[in-house]
């Protein structure tokens, strides 16, 4: 089964416009989980205009399903992940000013650098997970780097799916039928949402996790936490009957 891991990052956005803490990140957490989300995902930026390196802490003791930390393995990054261990750390290559997560990671430039952070954060018992896209080399790269996993930038998936679905998914496909025959595991994650994501998963059921936030939490504004966590697992049991 593929898990769904919810990213909280805009309810952290959405408390720090305000000052104060509503809403409460980590009581938000704690009903994702308890409404079927089977992993909470937080991205800490070095200004911390979202999830802040404090509201980690606070949420180390409260996630009690897969606690999955994503960041640029700054030095600062690095000491969090040593002290929180949690289940699976996602390494992106975002510059410190990114608005978001928009490419992947060259895993044959950055080779001896992934290396040594991937190799110290297993060393601790932090699954890894390197950030990247639908690319062959990218993805023979990370696996010669000892990475558990690779998470596919599914960002322009996305974008394509909206003109043709089939040209869309393809490279994707072939990225994670690559990575599995390379022994990693594969998770997604970017602008996925209700109208995209069981299409994904019908052609790539061996993921082992998607992450969603974006669009998961602006579905929530008018549906609800609840009944959307279940919206999103949906797409991940069985195929949508199409017209």
């Amino acid at each position: 089964m593929t898990k769904l891991s919810v990213n909280i990052n805009k309810v952290a956005t959405l408390r720090n416009s305000r000052g104060g803490n509503l809403p409460n990140v980590v009581q938000v957490a704690i009903d994702c989980q308890q409404f079927g989300a089977e992993g909470i995902t937080v991205h800490p930026r070095p200004d911390e205009r979202h999830i802040r390196y404090s509201d980690v802490f606070d949420l180390q003791s409260k996630v009690y399903t897969e606690f999955n930390i994503e960041g640029y393995p700054s030095e600062e990054f690095i000491d969090l992940i040593s002290r929180i261990r949690p289940t699976q750390v996602t390494l992106v290559p975002d510059a410190a000013d990114a608005i978001t997560s928009n490419a992947g990671w060259n895993t044959k430039l950055n080779k001896e650098f992934l290396t040594e952070v991937v190799n110290k954060f297993q060393s601790l018992g932090v699954r890894t997970s390197i950030f990247i896209d639908p690319v062959t080399e990218m993805i023979q790269e990370a696996s010669k780097i000892g990475a558990d996993r690779v998470e596919l930038y599914t960002g322009p998936y996305a974008e394509k799916y909206k003109i043709n679905k089939e040209e869309a998914i393809a490279p994707f496909v072939e990225a994670a039928t690559l990575a599995k025959k390379l022994g990693l595991g594969v998770n997604a994650g970017h602008d996925l949402n209700l109208e995209n994501l069981n299409y994904l998963y019908i052609n790539i059921p061996w993921l082992k996790e998607v992450s969603i936030g974006h669009a998961l939490i602006s579905d929530a504004l008018y549906l609800g936490l609840e009944k959307t966590i279940k919206a999103y697992k949906n797409c991940l049991i069985e195929p949508k009957n199409e017209e």
